[in-house]
């Protein structure tokens, strides 16, 4: 019934979307298998893309020759560049999406790629022989046989739903779990653990009151997230910001004796950084309000995304708390929040390309890895896509390095850190984030793309076409001479020292108060200068005179640490026998076999000290 294909990849979501498109893409014959192909890609919590640090997650996706990125421009209903008033190196892209129109727009993008085959089944299992991948097992006993599997089984794991004092199983609302794939590999030899996590109410604009809550535009001239030809989205629809109050949590206190989280019955850790709405009234007891961002579902929908109040408190009492917040008073609610529990497989079991350590060719991605968010799924399920490619044509894999990507920061923290909880990523886990900026996401990165054949010579040539612009440009501020009298009077107005002779435009672009838009029209030269680029050349050579001595010191810094990274450790290298070693590191290294001294010296538990005995033991 079925061919043998290169690679299968089992589960839909976000990271098996860019998994299936990119080995499909690369030349793979891929068959992507989800228990319902009604819900490709389904945005099954808030209806956005983007944020800090996972803005630039997804120009680095883009940048390489994802999907996520375009999926998201085509879908938008509102942008805004978050962290606008910090450093270009905290800048974030983030947008509102028609969760139903990015769903609609990603299954038409993978049905279009005739290298991909489609088919809606559970898998209960997987084929394995002497170490090997050799296919998947579904439920009702087919077996499908391929050279690759990667597995992207988000919360659906053994998946169970949790409201108030009533829990089913299931891996989202509405839609079953699945079985027999964590009992397999954990016979294999894996180790698994238990992750939770949450969603809000729905409910219906046409109930909510407006003139109550604080309007949220979007930006007056958005951007989009794609490097390519993208459109840019012309009518905007606004989020609302509202509160808690001491009477939304008193009633929300009510439930909490009913509370899964707090009776015991979810074992699995949650979130940090993103909790329920009772865990912040008990954790931040002296706080009496929390901000709520109710946000659209979709243009032509009146379902609306109450942010902030992520619960799986009983829904009584959901619906007698959210009444009490400013413009819920009579709102209607469309269904419960819940939170989730499912199975996961710490990351430090697999290979920095995403494949086990335990069976060759078997790949993970996404919330499978112990992750958190839509961005971070994607970006795995791509390195992923790309990597099994590799792995089945005898090719290296493609590996990012920290100071390459943020990407190249996610997995090299899961696979040598590990995470006992859901890991979303910060703008402050990448060292050199100055150097990662989502302004620069294609120069760094479609080379990359370009020589795997996921990105178009054509594209290739206009990255290299900006970075011949913008090297231009900031020469020419060099150059551009700018009299004290042209320039003083829109000194004195922000308090900045004026000059007392001829200077340069690269010299006064040094001063944190001054930027390109102020020195327009000032003199016929510079303008003529500056009219001859566009906007965002314009805002990489400005960034670069402002930041470079920043981006200098960090260049520094990757050069002393690429050392390390050059410096290799065999495979089979004992570290048992490293007694001067400290027992924990031992333990460590032997467990995540660290491929260069670099990667070892990232490995919680490995002290400098460790990697002093290492270095000696290498020879250096």
């Amino acid at each position: 019934m079925f061919p043998k294909y290169d690679l299968i990849v089992v589960g839909a979501g976000h990271a098996g979307c860019e998994a299936a498109h990119a080995a499909a893409q690369m030349g793979s014959k891929v068959l992507l298998v989800t228990m319902n192909l009604q819900t490709i890609a389904q945005m099954s919590c808030n209806p956005a893309i983007g944020g800090v640090a996972k803005g630039q997650i997804v120009r680095e996706i883009d940048a390489l020759g994802g999907m996520t990125g375009i999926v998201a421009d085509k879908t938008m209903l509102q942008f805004r560049m978050l962290n606008r008033s910090k450093g270009p190196a905290m800048w974030s892209p983030r947008c509102q999406s028609d969760r139903f129109k990015f769903s609609e727009e990603w299954r038409w993008i993978l049905e279009s790629n005739p290298n991909i085959d489609f088919w809606q089944e559970m898998v209960s299992g997987l084929i394995i022989k002497e170490n090997r991948v050799q296919g998947v097992k579904t439920s009702i006993g087919l077996e499908i046989l391929a050279k690759a599997v990667v597995l992207t089984n988000g919360t659906f794991l053994n998946g169970v739903i949790h409201i108030g004092e009533k829990q089913y199983g299931g891996g989202r609302a509405g839609e079953r779990a699945s079985t027999g794939i964590t009992e397999d590999l954990i016979k294999f030899g894996f180790e698994s653990g238990r992750m939770k996590t949450g969603t809000p109410p729905r409910v219906d604009r046409r109930s909510v009151d407006f003139s109550k809550m604080e309007e949220q535009k979007g930006d007056e001239q958005p951007e989009k997230f794609s490097y390519s030809e993208t459109p840019h989205i012309e009518e905007q629809m606004s989020c609302w910001i509202t509160y808690t109050n001491p009477d939304v949590h008193d009633e929300l206190k009510k439930g909490f004796d009913r509370s899964p989280m707090f009776n015991g019955r979810i074992r699995g850790l949650g979130p940090r950084y993103c909790p329920s709405v009772e865990d912040k009234i008990n954790r931040f007891a002296d706080k009496d309000r929390h901000q709520i961002f109710l946000e659209p579902e979709g243009r032509h929908t009146v379902e609306m995304y109450v942010n902030g109040f992520s619960t799986s408190l009983p829904e009584d009492i959901q619906y007698q708390a959210i009444r009490k917040i400013p413009g819920f008073e009579n709102v209607k609610m469309f269904r419960p929040g819940y939170a989730i529990e499912y199975d996961y497989f710490p990351p430090t079991q697999l290979k920095l390309s995403l494949e086990t350590k335990l069976i060759d060719g078997l790949f993970f991605a996404g919330q499978i890895n112990g992750t958190t968010g839509y961005e971070e799924a994607a970006s795995q399920g791509l390195m992923a896509g790309i990597n099994a490619h590799q792995k089945i044509n005898n090719l290296e894999p493609l590996i990012l390095k920290r100071n390459q990507a943020y990407i190249g920061v996610l997995i090299d923290d899961l696979v040598n850190k590990g995470t006992d909880e859901p890991y979303r990523m910060f703008t402050s886990r990448a060292e050199f984030r100055t150097l990662l900026r989502q302004d620069n996401a294609d120069i760094r990165l479609t080379p990359l793309s370009n020589s795997l054949g996921l990105a178009s010579e054509e594209r290739f040539n206009r990255v290299q076409q900006k970075e011949k612009e913008s090297d231009d440009l900031y020469k020419a501020l060099h150059k551009a001479k700018i009299e004290p009298e042209q320039i003083n009077p829109i000194l004195r107005d922000i308090n900045s020292a004026e000059l007392r002779e001829r200077n340069t435009a690269y010299n006064l672009l040094k001063r944190p108060e001054v930027n390109l838009h102020r020195l327009e029209n000032i003199s016929p030269e510079l303008d003529a200068l500056l009219d001859s680029y566009e906007a965002n050349i314009k805002e990489q050579a400005e960034i670069r005179v402002k930041y470079e001595r920043y981006i200098e010191k960090e260049e520094q810094l990757v050069e002393k640490m690429n050392k390390l990274e050059n410096l290799s450790i065999k495979p089979n290298f004992d570290y048992q026998s490293v007694t001067s070693l400290s027992i924990e590191a031992r333990n460590k290294l032997q467990q995540i076999k660290p491929q260069t001294l670099g990667q070892a010296s990232r490995i919680s538990g490995v002290s400098p000290a460790d990697i002093s005995v290492l270095m000696i033991h290498l020879g250096r």
